[in-house]
């Protein structure tokens, strides 16, 4: 828990109003076509906002070094996005930390990478994650030197477990990195290293679940992975994914598991006792679920059958506060005097289920109503200085590729962003709407002059994945001084300023170390 510490007052901004912080879950700003869900939508309270009061709104980077990534190439993420939302300041996250870990050599230096090397001499290291260049919860180029490392440093055995992407990157492309992977492993044995690919499958469907929606995906991916059974057997990876994905109505994300066998059509990598495991990803919510399967003595989500004596270490620790996994090769960055959760007896966390057991194309609409109606009652209750709220539609949609459904679920979420701006009226508070990285303003890969780009078959080819583009902040209601509006001296602004933003609107001034706010007072 973050610990409190006491703020000056703001010289020109009273405090004492409600304020409302609102964050669109995948919602950036593209230029107006067929593929931006956002412009195709009715979205009357968003384009009010936009349109009523331009000084009012503004664009700021959700994405690249703005967010703490590596490069302006990096996609924004939610895990990011929120971190500087509520940081107030831009710190190295996943992605980041695990490149200079690798590039200086530390994460071989680590706790973590010492308690897994244990296991090199006489067992197998495995290696567990997203076979993608997305950015989001994995880089392939991280695996490929996480393999060299290992096995300069004594990793005899090495068995990869695939899980293939097509949601933060082009459906389709898995081939690719299953071929790029598949070349490196054949150079390592070369060299004397039994190097192999010993299962996979879909993200969707195998392992990657999340917030314990379906431990199915999760069990899925430990027969697969751990006791060496799945319904589809392959000689090889790269057939595995061609056959896989030649069957009608199957994409990347959702490819059923599978094994790879050897002549004997023996499985060539399950998990056993003396082995380590290493799961790469460096985004912690897809990476939960299998870390409490993999490192907890009591468990009961399902029957793991064969529970192996292993030494596990995650990329980066996935959860701080269930301290999950216990190893882990890169240590987290430390974020302290955060712009929320201080004390328990003072703040309350609500969550509202998203439905389980059906893609989120299936209801767009998801739960954006009960989550707006939530927020209101907490806004009209008046026992809260300050309501947050998120709204998922526009991501949890737009990852579906469902370019109809996700027109939908970003009209339902206008729709609950104007359920709580009429609470805001009512108490005479202040609101703050923004998003925390882009999707659904577009849903088609495009070359570089912009154009969409098209299939062999002439079809458009839709882009699942996060954007690279600006995402929205817009202030206003009745308890905001007639005299805020944005500054315009800021060079590059980004989600980190929002924190001081909004504890000015709170009648604040933030930290001098915070990145600096977006508003400014005029004296008249």
């Amino acid at each position: 828990m973050a610990t409190a510490w006491t703020l000056p007052d703001h010289p020109k901004l009273p405090k004492g109003k409600t304020v409302a912080v609102v964050v669109l879950d995948g919602w950036g700003e593209a230029n107006p076509d067929e593929y931006n869900c956002i412009h195709v939508a009715q979205t009357p309270v968003m384009d009010s906002l936009k349109n009523g009061a331009p000084e009012k709104w503004r664009l700021v980077k959700a994405h690249g070094t703005a967010v703490g990534l590596p490069s302006d190439d990096d996609m924004g993420n939610s895990e990011v996005g929120h971190n500087a939302l509520g940081a107030g300041r831009i710190f190295a996250q996943g992605a980041k930390l695990v490149d200079s870990a690798l590039a200086s050599g530390k994460i071989y230096d680590g706790e973590g990478f010492n308690y897994i090397k244990e296991s090199f001499e006489n067992g197998t290291l495995h290696l567990i994650g997203l076979l993608s260049d997305g950015g989001v919860h994995s880089r392939l180029d991280q695996v490929q030197l996480l393999l060299k490392g290992a096995s300069e440093r004594g990793a005899k055995r090495i068995r990869v477990h695939i899980l293939t992407d097509g949601r933060d990157v082009l459906d389709g492309s898995s081939v690719g990195f299953v071929e790029t992977l598949e070349n490196d492993l054949s150079q390592l044995r070369e060299k004397g290293i039994d190097a192999q690919i010993a299962s996979g499958g879909g993200r969707m469907y195998v392992t990657m679940d999340r917030y314990e929606n379906d431990w199915g995906v999760v069990k899925r991916g430990w027969d697969a992975q751990v006791l060496g059974e799945a319904p589809h057997k392959f000689k090889s990876a790269v057939e595995a994914v061609k056959t896989l994905r030649a069957v009608p109505d199957t994409n990347d994300q959702y490819l059923p598991p599978f094994v790879i066998v050897d002549e004997s059509g023996n499985a060539v990598g399950p998990i056993v006792d003396g082995d380590a495991v290493v799961t790469f990803n460096f985004r912690a919510d897809r990476m939960v679920m299998l870390a409490k399967a993999l490192e907890y003595a009591d468990f009961d989500k399902f029957d793991r059958v064969r529970v192996p004596k292993i030494r596990y270490a995650g990329m980066l620790q996935y959860d701080g506060e269930l301290l999950l996994p216990k190893r882990y090769l890169v240590s987290p960055p430390e974020i302290e005097r955060t712009s929320g959760y201080f004390d328990e007896s003072k703040e309350e966390y609500v969550e509202v289920p998203s439905d389980s057991g059906i893609t989120f194309n299936v209801k767009p609409k998801m739960k954006a109503v009960e989550i707006a109606e939530k927020a209101r009652d907490a806004i009209l209750s008046g026992k809260f200085d300050q309501v947050r709220v998120n709204l998922p539609n526009g991501d949890m949609v737009g990852h579906t590729g469902d370019i109809e459904a996700t027109v939908v679920a970003c009209k339902a979420a206008d729709e609950a962003v104007k359920i709580i701006l009429d609470a805001v009226e009512q108490v005479g508070g202040i609101y703050l709407v923004t998003a925390d990285h882009g999707n659904a303003e577009d849903m088609v890969k495009r070359n570089k002059a912009g154009k969409p780009l098209l299939d062999k078959s002439g079809a458009i080819q839709i882009l699942t994945s996060h954007t690279l583009q600006p995402v929205p902040v817009a202030i206003g209601g009745p308890g905001l001084h007639p005299g805020v509006k944005f500054r315009s001296d800021i060079e590059t602004p980004g989600l980190a300023n929002v924190a001081a933003t909004v504890m000015n609107l709170h009648g604040f001034e933030a930290p001098a170390d915070y990145e600096p706010t977006l508003i400014e007072v005029a004296d008249n």
